[in-house]
């Protein structure tokens, strides 16, 4: 069976790990303190806040052969925000939503903070 796959009396179910990273992606951006997700160019070492459409570019999933889900988030947050508490945010919220929408256990949630962004 492949990857990101559950067996049912009626058939298998595969769930595509950029489906994962949009849903993902998205509790991530309703977190206090997620200004958004990130992306950095390889090039020059920019770093850019993606739009919404294309959060999923700031994350990365990996899933193991026995459907064990690991997230890495590149992020921005907010200016003044205790990064540790942002993240654990993150890191709860998301663990248990993904887990709830997917059926599957999430592992890691690995955290890059990228930059910082002043909100107006």
């Amino acid at each position: 069976m492949m990857k990101g796959s559950m067996s049912t009396d009626l058939g298998i179910i595969t769930i595509n790990p950029e489906v994962i990273a949009k849903y993902a992606g998205s509790m991530a951006i309703e977190c206090f303190g997620i200004v958004g997700m990130a992306a950095v160019n390889m090039k020059d070492g920019l770093v850019h806040l993606l739009k919404r459409e294309s959060l999923t570019r700031g994350i990365h999933v990996e899933i193991t052969e026995d459907n064990v889900i690991t997230l890495d988030f590149h992020v921005i947050v907010s200016y003044g925000v205790n990064i540790l508490s942002v993240s654990d945010n993150l890191m709860n919220n998301v663990k248990y939503k993904v887990e709830e929408f997917t059926g599957m256990k999430v592992d890691k949630i690995n955290i890059f903070v990228e930059g910082v962004r002043v909100i107006d």
